[in-house]
């Protein structure tokens, strides 16, 4: 995940429940239980907490959620402390620079989308490049990729009904070892932060890959105990 405290999702200022955690000195497991007791209690908090996932050290996907300003500060209202105080404040400070440069994106006026328009298919394909050279992957390419990968851990174990799949440890050194690589070639620390436009190539990465010789063994190993089995 991105070390800075606030950051821009969907044309809005957030923070993490990881960078909550991690700064405030809480343990994850209890920030996202403080953030499911506030959804629950009234509907209108939902829309200040959207959950996603995150990949572990161990390539495991697990839960998180994106903050927005209103969230925070009702999850770190009964944070105390003097070192609470200052991360209260630096985030303050935060939402209120990364809130200041959403502002001066201002909507294009008539004129301006006309002289967009008149750049021509050239200078709209490079603004587009741009963008995808720059955003990590959006919601559907994102829940695509996942799809792939998961796949192909099936694949490469031999299928959900194989006994290496079934073996939990077998299943996740192999989630760990095709992240391990995938972090290797795209020096990306999560599959949702690769930019767009690296998303076929990344595609190309997991059809291509299979797992070191000796999680090979291990795998052939486990299946051929079924076997015998």
């Amino acid at each position: 995940m991105t070390e800075e405290l606030v950051i821009m999702r969907d044309r809005q200022a957030v923070t993490t429940s990881l960078q909550v955690a991690k700064n405030f000195e809480k343990n994850h497991a209890d920030v996202m239980r403080s953030i499911r007791n506030l959804t629950q209690q009234n509907c209108r908090v939902k829309n200040m907490f959207v959950e996603d996932v995150y990949v572990n050290k161990r390539g495991q996907e697990q839960p998180m959620f994106y903050i927005n300003r209103d969230g925070f500060s009702l999850l770190v209202m009964g944070f105390t402390g003097d070192k609470a105080l200052q991360f209260k404040l630096k985030y303050i400070d935060a939402f209120n620079q990364m809130e200041k440069q959403l502002q001066q994106q201002k909507p294009l006026s008539l004129p301006e989308q006309i002289q967009l328009i008149a750049k021509g298919y050239d200078g709209l394909s490079k603004d587009v490049e741009d963008i995808k050279n720059r955003m990590g992957l959006p919601g559907n390419m994102a829940h695509s990729f996942s799809k792939k990968r998961n796949a192909k851990i099936i694949n490469v174990l031999g299928g959900k009904k194989s006994n290496a799949y079934r073996d939990k440890n077998v299943r996740a050194k192999t989630y760990r070892a095709l992240f391990s690589s995938y972090r290797e070639t795209f020096d990306q620390d999560r599959y949702n932060d690769l930019p767009m436009k690296d998303f076929d190539k990344a595609v190309d990465f997991v059809n291509n890959w299979y797992p070191p010789f000796e999680l090979q063994q291990q795998i052939q190993m486990a299946n051929a105990q079924l076997a015998i089995v």
